[in-house]
């Protein structure tokens, strides 16, 4: 983006993307069937309330993916910023065959996607050192392209810019560069207001993705008004007008990108071939033996709705059956968790579809308990445990901090102050001390005096009947020792989808039921 020094930052993602039925990221109308559900509980701020049907929650896969975002970025900055011409020690891709591929890409896109043996070192340098790291973004773009798709459309762009988004942020909507660009798109504080993006104290739109699309769109084609070429537009969209302009007199008047590269910002001059072999590798994903994963939840699977009151993400996650971490990621742009009311402002809540009904239909006792705390800042935490009630959970394969604190109703935030850990990487073997939210209901599972990695499972929870809103993750997390690769291996499944009525194997049954 615009004036940063370094804008690359591969960082994996979630989703928070406009819902398909909404116009341009306006929330839809919801006709709310659900009745309202009353609050139980013996104290007030014990009060939760329940989904009819529960809400399904995010795949761990994207979670994992979340979780390692630091590592991705240094990773893709060290790619782009070292782009050469070096040649690679490895079997590299066919010259011809690359020159006929990049020729079938150019006739069918507006940016000039012409053979030179610069850009064939950087496709080749991709396939050799950051294969895996395509492929992850390849699975992760399913959440987002639609969105940028949508928007590039009405803006007449060409749809390919989607891979820009790849370039600039790994489609990671709280990307933030070592200069203060952030987003999806990156943008510096004064172009983001250039181009009526909100922010203050409460609110940072450039991390909202329905925002900052429009914004880059608009952006973008002010830069192709000024250059008529989109390979120019792209590296002043991350360097400046001003620096390409510099370039081309550098130059000696020269108006090709290839000619005018050495003259470029040493970051510019590998941006272009990034944004290029990137749009390569994900045509010809197949071809090279990227397999896309399905990501098991799509963008339509999110909603918004309007906020009337102050609320903080707290008191969200306390009454709606959806998590911290799924608020923090659906809803980027709120900079302190809390969504502000602010006189002629309107803001939005984003939600998994199947958690929007439980707000809608019961808003106005939220919005009542949740004043309530804002007036009393003394009062104490829903369900908050005594000293004695906590446990030591020790980490297990697989496991990552997300995981233990939805299965323990605390957020990832409470582990990391109880154990003083400054990250989020976690090693197996490793203890760490929880307070859960409700210490019987989510103790640790026993181990098998059999086994260390067994677990017993009684013959009333051999069998799952799958319900509306489940999904692998929930089943697994329900029953102790039981994964989601465990469920698809001992029935067959070799997707994420499940039908209300299937009846889920929760053991293998070829063997004795301490065996999982």
């Amino acid at each position: 983006m615009y004036l940063k020094n370094s804008t690359l930052a591969l960082l994996s993602v979630f989703v928070y993307i406009s819902v398909a039925t909404g116009q341009e990221g306006v929330p839809v109308q919801v006709e709310a069937k659900l009745t309202e559900v009353a609050i139980t509980g013996s104290e007030e701020n014990e009060q939760t309330f329940e989904d009819l049907p529960q809400a399904s929650k995010w795949d761990s896969l994207w979670l994992v993916e979340v979780a390692s975002r630091q590592e991705m970025f240094q990773e893709m900055q060290k790619v782009i910023l070292n782009t050469t011409d070096e040649e690679e020690s490895f079997e590299k891709l066919d010259t011809e065959i690359l020159k006929a591929r990049l020729a079938a890409l150019d006739s069918k896109t507006p940016f000039n996607i012409a053979y030179n043996p610069s850009l064939e070192s950087v496709i080749n340098s991709f396939l050799k050192n950051k294969k895996q790291l395509i492929q992850r973004m390849l699975t992760a773009s399913q959440f987002y392209f639609p969105l940028f798709e949508q928007e590039l459309d009405a803006h007449d762009l060409p749809l390919e810019i989607k891979y820009l988004a790849i370039i600039e942020s790994a489609l990671n909507p709280r990307a933030r560069s070592r200069v203060g660009a952030k987003g999806l798109w990156q943008f510096m504080y004064g172009t983001g207001k250039m181009y009526d993006l909100d922010v203050s104290s409460y609110v940072d739109e450039r991390n909202d993705p329905v925002a900052s699309t429009k914004a880059a769109c608009l952006y973008l084609k002010k830069l192709y008004e000024i250059f008529d070429d989109w390979d120019l537009a792209l590296a002043a969209y991350n360097s400046g007008p001003g620096n390409v302009n510099k370039a081309i007199r550098r130059s000696g008047g020269y108006e090709n990108y290839w000619n005018i590269r050495r003259n470029l910002p040493r970051e510019t001059a590998g941006y272009l071939p990034a944004f290029l072999a990137t749009m390569y590798l994900f045509e010809y994903a197949e071809e090279h033996g990227i397999v896309k994963k399905d990501a098991g939840r799509f963008y339509q699977e999110t909603d918004t709705v309007l906020v009337k009151d102050m609320i903080n993400f707290d008191q969200i996650a306390t009454y709606v059956p959806v998590t911290m971490d799924d608020l923090k990621l659906l809803n980027p742009s709120y900079k302190l968790n809390i969504i502000p009311k602010i006189e002629g402002k309107q803001y939005y809540l984003r939600l998994p579809v199947s958690a929007l009904g439980t707000f809608v239909a019961n808003e106005n006792a939220i919005y009542e308990l949740a004043k309530k705390e804002f007036t009393n800042p003394e009062s104490p935490l829903p369900e908050m445990v005594k000293a004695q009630e906590k446990i030591r959970y020790r980490v297990r394969s697989g496991d990552y901090l997300g995981k233990i604190a939805e299965r323990y109703r605390v957020r990832v935030s409470d582990i990391k102050r109880w154990n003083g850990l400054r990250s989020n990487m976690l090693k197996v073997g490793q203890r760490l001390t929880i307070y859960p939210r409700n210490p019987v209901a989510y103790s640790a599972p026993k181990k098998s005096k059999s086994s260390t990695k067994s677990v017993q499972v009684t013959s009333d929870s051999k069998v799952h009947t799958v319900r509306k809103g489940d999904s692998l993750w929930t089943i697994a997390q329900k029953y102790p020792g039981v994964t989601i690769e465990k469920l698809k291996k001992w029935n067959g499944i070799s997707g994420t989808r499940l039908m209300p009525g299937t009846k889920l194997k929760l053991c293998d049954c070829s063997t004795s039921a301490s065996g999982l």
